[in-house]
């Protein structure tokens, strides 16, 4: 697989009508995954893929507490994605420095690395190394 660089989007609570619309308009069927899905007491879309025919790949999800403060406008953030993992973690080491790890770079439940971080500039990137799912 090769790396990927993917918009990353959060919805003040209207991630899977955004997605939807997206797929409609771009093509593709969005894939969705809610926080009740992975067992945790809240509403809303934790993750959203869309895979376009065209090549576009577009994530997101719904803001929710603990998150930090939604700012319209500023809500784009960047995800690195593959299963390179050597270069992967480079990128990782190299945005960090300078800036705040919120997700340690570490294996997850559903089988990949993953970690988020605000760079020193105030971007928020995710990492996921592709692993073996559980």
């Amino acid at each position: 697989m090769a790396q990927q660089l993917n918009p990353y989007i959060t919805f003040p609570g209207n991630c899977a009508e955004a997605m939807t619309f997206y797929g409609e308009v771009l093509g593709g069927e969005p894939q969705l995954a809610t926080f009740r899905d992975s067992g945790m007491d809240m509403d809303g879309i934790m993750h959203a893929s869309l895979d376009t025919d065209a090549g576009f790949h577009l994530f997101a999800c719904d803001h929710v507490d603990g998150m930090g403060d939604y700012d319209h406008g500023t809500n784009v953030q960047i995800s690195l994605s593959g299963d390179h993992a050597e270069a992967l973690h480079g990128y990782w080491a190299g945005l960090s420095e300078g800036g705040q790890v919120i997700i340690p770079l570490q294996e997850q439940m559903w089988g990949d690395e993953y970690g988020q971080l605000v760079d020193r500039y105030g971007i928020i990137w995710h990492v996921n190394i592709a692993g073996d799912a559980p």
